[in-house]
């Protein structure tokens, strides 16, 4: 049965992960792959939700066995599990979407080392349990595919004027009507450093201000919603 403090509890895990603490836009975990794969939209998305499967099944199988594992000996033992759960992914991925998987190369195999997986097994993973563990990982993973999409579909739409070039890659071939031509196929058009990690750079600096910028108005209304509601109050005590 859920209670409004578990409901509650699931809901401050995703709105950590997602925004709050966003792995992409503010711890700034995994830089490698978000600026050398994110130069289309496809890849960028590929990448997310191999990394999305990885976070929650390691999250998940660390919560499980957190209680036989020494604790001098954890982040071996973690790793272990982590590089277990990629190398499944990789082979999968290499026998199903192979054509996806010759574009990302190395980048699946180099999950295992990804800051982000490993900080939520240490950090999250071994002291909850697995449900919450599940949760947290789910969502981690899906903030940083967030971001990983919405930066790849800047530099693919600035560096090659389409959108989800290559989707038949991922979705076999009905992924073909997915993709956008927001300039004519006829024009040849190229902006070169917006698909070079320069542009990976700006494109990321872009995201994290535009971030900054609605926090910091959420809290500027938030101030004057707690200014007004306190005025009466001022004015009766002054009053009296």
């Amino acid at each position: 049965m859920t209670t409004p403090a578990s409901a509650s509890r699931w809901r401050d895990i995703c709105h950590n992960a997602l925004w709050k603490q966003n792995p992409g836009l503010v711890q700034l975990l995994g830089l490698c792959p978000v600026l050398a794969i994110s130069n289309t939209a496809v890849n960028a998305l590929a990448l997310g939700l191999a990394t999305t499967l990885v976070t929650t099944l390691s999250g998940s199988a660390v919560a499980a066995a957190r209680q036989w594992i020494p604790n001098d000996i954890r982040n071996p033992v973690f790793i272990i599990i982590i590089a277990t759960l990629v190398t499944c992914v990789d082979l999968a991925m290499n026998a199903w979407l192979h054509g996806l998987y010759l574009v990302l190369g190395i980048f699946i195999p180099l999950i295992t080392t990804n800051c982000i997986v490993l900080a939520r097994a240490e950090a999250f993973a071994s002291r909850h349990s697995v449900r919450a563990a599940a949760l947290d990982g789910l969502m981690m993973g899906l903030g940083l595919t967030l971001v990983l999409l919405l930066l790849g579909g800047l530099r693919e739409a600035l560096g090659k004027g389409t959108l989800f070039d290559g989707a038949h890659l991922l979705l076999g071939d009905a992924g073909h009507a997915l993709v956008l031509h927001l300039v004519p196929a006829e024009a040849n058009y190229q902006f070169l450093l917006a698909m070079l990690p320069p542009g990976g750079f700006i494109g990321l600096a872009l995201l994290i201000a535009a971030k900054n910028w609605l926090d910091e108005r959420a809290r500027r209304r938030a101030a004057q919603r707690a200014s007004l509601s306190a005025s009466p109050i001022s004015s009766v005590a002054s009053t009296e």
